[in-house]
């Protein structure tokens, strides 16, 4: 099947809310395609203008660079505080928050839990590549049990460190959580819903219902030490039997009750 030149243009154009800006991420990471979901999305929402991005401390610490909106740094974890604080002053705004799993999921912990209590209406992606990407590749929270990182040469041991974080389901228990999503984006078909749960994030803010937060499994094919198509592998076969996809809360759908789960417990990396 052969495609025009005009068809082909359409397919790569730079979307509106992006920069047009070479970005510094690792080949395979998909820090890169949620932006560029994210930056879609407002775009036909018709928000660009009146959108205010919150980016946290970790690999995309320079995402302000290649949003097409107005962007504010947050200090380690503090993204939640900051967007609801601007939330409160603008409230007519759109404001996001983008953070890393150990932006999030660690020292963010209470500002992302409190938020969602309170209902703050603002939207949370989180990037969960279940590693320390940055700084040197370190056991996050979410981490898998027998994933090696840096600190955890010989494996992560539950007994020692406890078990990957299932942070988003905690935050789908909050009273003031109105959507709450787990998506990926490790293949074309995946990227597709990933698109439609962003969407829908942001239409429970613009509806005024409260907190809304989609998780978006990613890969770190640099922190984990392996091909970026190996990466996409990993992540299907280990990360997703941790961490499953699909909406956790949503309008219509009862509040979720947390049992931890013995796939949780136990981890999916060997």
């Amino acid at each position: 099947m052969s495609v025009t030149e005009g068809e082909v243009k359409q397919i790569f154009k730079i979307t509106e809310g992006l920069q047009e800006t070479p970005n510094h991420y690792c080949p395979g990471c998909a820090h890169g395609i949620v932006h560029r979901l994210i930056g879609e999305v407002l775009t036909e929402m018709g928000l660009i203008e009146d959108t205010i991005g919150v980016i946290g401390v970790g690999c995309s610490v320079l995402a302000w660079r290649y949003f097409n909106m107005d962007c504010v740094s947050s200090a380690h974890g503090r993204a939640p505080a900051v967007a609801t604080g601007i939330k409160r002053a603008a409230p007519t705004k759109n404001i996001f928050t983008y953070q890393g799993d150990g932006d999030l999921a660690a020292i963010g912990l209470s500002e992302i839990m409190h938020a969602a209590m309170r209902g703050e209406k603002f939207t949370t992606i989180l990037y969960n590549n279940a590693i320390y990407g940055m700084t040197g590749s370190q056991m996050s929270p979410t981490s898998l049990v027998g994933q090696v990182t840096s600190t955890s040469p010989f494996g992560r041991d539950a007994t020692t460190y406890g078990s990957p974080m299932p942070v988003t389901e905690l935050v789908a228990m909050m009273d003031g959580a109105a959507y709450v999503a787990r998506a990926t984006a490790i293949d074309v078909a995946s990227i597709a819903k990933c698109k439609k749960v962003i969407r829908k994030a942001f239409e429970v803010q613009q509806q005024g219902l409260g907190f809304s937060m989609v998780e978006v499994v990613g890969t770190c094919p640099t922190g984990w030490g392996i091909t970026p198509n190996e990466s996409m592998n990993w992540a299907r076969d280990n990360m997703l039997s941790v961490f499953p996809l699909g909406e956790l809360r949503a309008p219509g759908l009862p509040k979720p009750v947390f049992t931890p789960a013995d796939k949780v417990a136990k981890g999916g990396a060997e």
